[in-house]
């Protein structure tokens, strides 16, 4: 059993290796072949017309087996090429070379297309999907990924369809990056990742982990970004109520630690100017009710005392 699978390696490393296919101008070798299968037709015409039955065979053979065989052959090998476009070429079950680059070329005729396969930039948009993050809660997101053919051998000969290997290996990646992070993280949690939060270095994860699993069809990613994050439905009212109820929090706590720095500061000058002695009774008094002031969430009523505070 070890040795199949070391077979079946090995197979896969060798059989991948990119390299270009041997060709020609297609131009010259249309222009060469045309003109030989003319002067053949002209050269075996001329020989019935003048020497009838008794035209050579030296003639007649290599102009007839020139004109039915190698000359339809070699139009056989005639190959266009667009743009940013690649055919992979196999010769007898083999693969023999991939053809790039833009234009018109001849090859080897015995050869067959092993598929035509686009060099340009392509964009893969999954459909949204509903994942569990680190902490359970169902999310839906979505992806966009960016990507391109670098290596035509492994994407025609080590995958059936090099897309849908995409589209599946984007699926499974995106799953596995989900799980490892919480949708949302409270504002306590310094330096801790989330989805939400750490959308770039997410996806930056999200890129490598994709680009790992289609290094084997010869594809590279250029940028995964995720175009779509929220909470799934059934959970979104719930979420969107303990959001809310974090930032009161956080809020009350801005205002309260603000509320005592400025008490602080009001006992600290009213000391230092003596403007008034106040016992600890008077003060716990004022702290109470400069507080109620500062961390009211409503305007506060004034009450004049007119007499003595003693």
């Amino acid at each position: 059993m070890a040795s199949e699978n070391s077979t079946s390696v090995n197979f896969m490393d060798s059989g991948v290796n990119e390299k270009a296919a041997s060709r020609l101008s297609g131009m010259a070798v249309l222009v060469i072949n045309t003109v030989l299968m003319l002067a053949a037709t002209v050269a075996l015409v001329w020989g019935f017309i003048d020497l009838g039955d008794n035209i050579p065979m030296t003639l007649l053979v290599p102009t007839l087996v020139y004109i039915c065989f190698i000359g339809p052959i070699l139009y056989k090998g005639l190959r266009i090429l667009k743009p940013n476009e690649a055919q992979v070429l196999v010769l007898f079950g083999n693969y023999y070379g991939t053809l790039s680059g833009s234009g018109f070329f001849f090859v080897n005729p015995l050869v067959k297309l092993g598929g035509a396969i686009s060099l340009k930039m392509q964009t893969l948009d999954n459909k949204e999907q509903k994942i569990n993050d680190l902490q359970g809660n169902p999310i839906i997101i979505g992806i966009v990924v960016i990507w391109r053919v670098v290596n035509t051998a492994k994407a025609a000969f080590n995958v059936d369809n090099y897309e849908e290997f995409l589209s599946i290996q984007s699926d499974a990646a995106l799953r596995s990056t989900v799980n490892r992070y919480p949708y949302d993280v409270s504002g306590e949690a310094d330096g801790e990742k989330s989805l939400r939060g750490s959308s770039q270095e997410i996806a930056a994860q999200l890129r490598n982990e994709l680009q790992a699993k289609v290094d084997v069809a010869g594809l590279l990613i250029e940028e995964a970004r995720i175009t779509q994050l929220a909470y799934a439905p059934e959970i979104a009212a719930a979420m969107l109520q303990r959001q809310q109820a974090s930032a009161v929090i956080d809020a009350r706590q801005i205002i309260v630690d603000g509320a005592v720095g400025m008490v602080e500061m009001a006992l600290a000058r009213l000391s230092d100017k003596r403007i008034v002695q106040l016992d600890e009774e008077r003060k716990a008094a004022m702290v109470s009710n400069l507080l109620v002031v500062l961390c009211s969430n409503k305007e506060t009523q004034p009450v004049v005392n007119s007499g003595s505070i003693y």
